[in-house]
């Protein structure tokens, strides 16, 4: 993703890290590796809230480590897939991923905690750039704190990057949502082509850097000798069939129940009753619920899945080639609003 922006340029010359951030923030009176050189090491806070931000946040991770050209220090608060990149978080994640108002309430008040810790955390490691990856309720808030305390002259403030523009496409006058962004955030990392545009538009420096799922399509597919242009996602759905035992009649229907634990509680109700419902004329009906690497959500469904309506089998969270195998297996998909808009963006891609 990030690499793709770092080789991506007007004239499709390749350009290091460096570079990149002396392109987009030549305006600034110092640069963020001109900071890192004098410190001699160049110190990044990242922020995920969410398991889909804490995939996105590893690789960016991964690829700076790779790219920078000075040693890297990571802080900040993320899931597994970030401490395994060296990332040693504050605080759980999950303690920060709620779904909107409504959720937020009952937890309003370690909310602030968090908040609080996160703000005074980024205070203490003095970071050159800071990186929220979606989770906009928490990262724009922080951010907007950052800002307040550096303000806009002082020159040792850190740049502040967020990855994943808000989804103004999918409301009517959505656009507005982008309105004011630019007072706290520098750059937005956009996950579909048509984003970058429409940023820029409402004075947003914006970059695309492409869609997750297309990492997947390439670390799926790794050692195989094609064309980027020939790769594609197969699972195998015998491996499936005879790696949990199943008979060639069973109806396989998988579950995305989401990765936040109110929305699961929420869904796996709903799809409980519905499964209820089906298991009377479906014959050998079989669910493969997929369990997002979010320990809440780990331990839940752990606890309700005894009173299942019909088998199930559970996929952990990070192990990709399970994943589409199980896709692969699968007659038909329930999940949540928001896995569908995700899903439809891997199709736009």
């Amino acid at each position: 993703m990030l690499v793709r922006t770092i080789r991506d340029i007007k004239n499709g010359a390749k350009m290091g890290f460096s570079s990149l951030l002396r392109r987009s923030f030549s305006v600034w009176s110092g640069t963020v590796v001109d900071m890192g050189n004098k410190d001699g090491e160049l110190r990044v806070f990242m922020v995920a809230g969410e398991v889909s931000g804490d995939s996105i946040a590893s690789r960016l991770m991964a690829s700076l480590k790779k790219l920078s050209p000075l040693p890297i220090r990571f802080s900040g608060v993320g899931g597994p897939r970030m401490s395994k990149e060296g990332l040693e978080s504050l605080f759980p994640m999950e303690d920060i991923s709620v779904m909107g108002m409504w959720e937020l309430l009952p937890h309003l008040n370690k909310f602030r905690v968090r908040l609080k810790e996160t703000f005074e955390g980024a205070i203490l490691f003095r970071p050159h750039v800071v990186v929220t990856v979606d989770s906009k309720g928490f990262s724009f808030r922080l951010l907007k704190q950052l800002r307040a305390r550096y303000g806009w002259q002082e020159s040792n403030g850190p740049l502040h990057f967020h990855y994943v523009a808000p989804s103004f496409w999918a409301w009517k006058g959505g656009e507005a949502r982008l309105k004011g962004l630019a007072n706290f955030v520098d750059h937005i990392l956009c996950i579909l082509p048509n984003e970058e545009a429409v940023c820029k538009l409402n004075g947003l420096d914006a970059t695309f850097v492409g869609h997750p799922v297309l990492e997947d399509i390439v670390e799926f597919n790794l050692g195989k000798q094609a064309s980027p242009h020939d790769l594609k996602i197969e699972g195998n759905s015998e491996d499936f069939r005879r790696k949990y035992a199943l008979s060639p009649g069973a109806a396989v229907i998988s579950l995305l129940p989401g990765s936040r634990l109110q929305e699961v509680i929420r869904m796996l109700s709903i799809f409980s009753h519905a499964f209820d419902q089906l298991k009377d004329s479906i014959p050998e009906l079989i669910t493969v619920i997929h369990v997002a690497s979010n320990q809440h959500v780990e331990n839940y469904i752990d606890g309700v899945i005894h009173k299942w309506p019909v088998p199930a089998i559970l996929i952990p969270g990070g192990h990709q080639h399970l994943k589409y195998d199980a896709f692969s297996v699968s007659s038909s998909a329930l999940l949540i609003q928001k896995a569908f808009i995700e899903l439809n963006q891997k199709c736009m891609t």
